[in-house]
């Protein structure tokens, strides 16, 4: 049986894609099922769109694109501005729309929507702030101008593991700068975005300027690649679908964003203020059930101070309740298929054969094809598999480091730059560890990277581009040179 029970705006859950001003099933007449990761109940199903649907919502934004461009920043502020405050104002269906899509527990999931809300308030500002520059001329008749100018139609894939956030934080400065989008969503979690696209519809959004196309990715994916009027794909995904999709974009030099997989280093100086390195541990490690791109990895503690974080930070890994997020009390949801689940236990499992040691665990009564039990591991070493891969869980591995040198090789021993943590009270050692830090993102003294003012993304093979902050509306601008010679003066 489908459905979300206990929404106050039944409306908002809605089983069609959106094109143009229509909400439409898929052209073939398929569908697919979407399944609650807690239960494996289908809740229900959305339009299995293909390539003809794909090239709709395209030629779609394509129409859109000029009368959206040549409106005001203003007018395309006040729009989103209203987008902002009804997504604030439907917190709690939307929360429950997510939890019953993606699983994490009722309280995070309506952060996640209070956090997806400041990337449109924060973008709408942003983009009446949109300026060009002058440049000085070489001669008297001259003036030269950079304008800036949105690059056109984009196109904006996302994660089943924040799918509020990632939307706003990519449909967002799309928008502001005057770009038209068109969006697919996970197959995994498409409610979410289907109802915030709906809510952008009811803030003013034009037909055509925000459409979202659900279903599988290949053929979709494909087809926004392939296409020579799509000019810019955001993605946040894998690296090798990442890798995928910069190769499909080539033929048609797309501008291109992703932020792809990490492999975070949590270090813990002897020096630091230890109940705020297992607070930041806490946080950075099991927020979404472990379930992030940026979520500490590996956790490295210094000699001097392994024995007392390890035994602060087991007994806030006991504390942990696993539930359905529905539940009252709950902290771990659900991983978000049996696949998740496996690659969890395989990490697990490998690590105990070479020497790995359970230290704590939070109580566990659940299948373990839908839930994984946290686990604190002491004794973790680099040839294991959690020390070279993403876990995507909550297992948290402690590595025991005893100079400052070694924790930065090991720290950087990754192909991976996209977040990484360190605590310590030492002002020298704090400038020396952040600049050699080989990651996109460095937090000192905390276990939070992601706001939406301050630059997110990666390097190496996290990643290219830039989102949120002054940096995540640039990303959808060219710069024009306007040059204007023979001036009488």
């Amino acid at each position: 049986m489908g459905g979300i029970a206990g929404l106050t705006r039944p409306d908002l859950f809605i089983e069609r894609m959106r094109i143009g001003g229509e909400w439409m099933a898929a052209s073939g007449g398929g569908t697919v099922p979407v399944e609650d990761p807690a239960t494996g109940e289908t809740i229900g199903t959305v339009p299995a769109g293909d390539a003809a649907d794909a090239r709709a919502a395209i030629d779609a934004a394509a129409a859109a694109y000029g009368p959206w461009r040549r409106r005001t920043a203003g007018e395309r502020a006040a729009i989103l501005e209203r987008w902002h405050d009804l997504i604030l104002a439907n917190v709690a269906d939307l929360g429950r729309i997510m939890t019953a899509e993606q699983g994490k527990p009722t309280a995070e999931a309506e952060g996640e929507i209070r956090y997806a809300a400041t990337f449109v308030k924060w973008f709408a500002e942003e983009g009446r702030r949109i300026g060009g520059y002058d440049v000085p001329a070489p001669t008297a008749d001259r003036r030269v101008l950079a304008l800036k100018e949105p690059v056109g139609v984009c196109a904006a894939i996302t994660p089943w593991n924040f799918p509020a956030a990632m939307i706003t934080r990519k449909c967002a400065p799309a928008l502001a700068a005057g770009c038209t989008v068109v969006v697919k969503p996970s197959e995994l979690t498409p409610f979410s975005a289907i109802a915030l696209v709906e809510l952008a519809r009811q803030a003013g959004v034009p037909d055509g300027v925000l459409n979202i196309v659900t279903g599988l990715p290949a053929d979709i994916g494909a087809e926004l690649t392939a296409s020579e009027t799509v000019r810019k794909i955001s993605f946040t995904g894998s690296t090798r679908v990442g890798a995928l999709l910069m190769e499909q974009s080539a033929p048609t030099l797309k501008r291109l964003s992703f932020e792809l997989g990490g492999n975070a280093p949590f270090i813990v100086f002897d020096d630091a203020d230890l109940d705020m390195a297992v607070a930041g541990a806490m946080m950075s490690k099991f927020r979404n059930a472990g379930q992030t791109c940026v979520c500490a990895n590996r956790i490295l503690v210094q000699a001097g101070i392994h024995d007392r974080f390890v035994e602060r930070l087991g007994a806030a890994v006991r504390a942990l309740t696993v539930a359905d997020g529905r539940r009252a009390g709950a902290t771990i949801g659900p991983l978000i298929n049996a696949a998740a689940t496996a690659k969890v236990a395989g990490h697990l499992a490998d690590a105990l054969a070479k020497g790995a040691s359970v230290a704590a665990a939070a109580d566990f009564a659940h299948d373990e094809t839908r839930f994984s039990r946290p686990v604190l591991l002491t004794g973790a070493t680099t040839d294991m598999r959690l020390a070279t891969e993403e876990t995507f869980g909550p297992i948290a591995p402690v590595f025991r480091f005893e100079e400052e040198a070694e924790a930065i090789a090991i720290a950087n021993a990754t192909p991976f730059g996209l977040a990484s943590y360190f605590y310590t009270d030492n002002l020298h050692r704090a400038w020396r560890v952040a600049e050699a830090l080989d990651f996109g993102m460095v937090g000192l003294n905390t276990g939070t990277v992601a706001m939406e003012m301050a630059p997110f993304g990666g390097i190496k093979q996290s990643g290219l581009g830039r989102e949120g902050g002054r940096a995540g509306i640039e990303e959808y601008l060219e710069t024009k040179a306007f040059h204007w010679g023979g001036l009488k003066l």
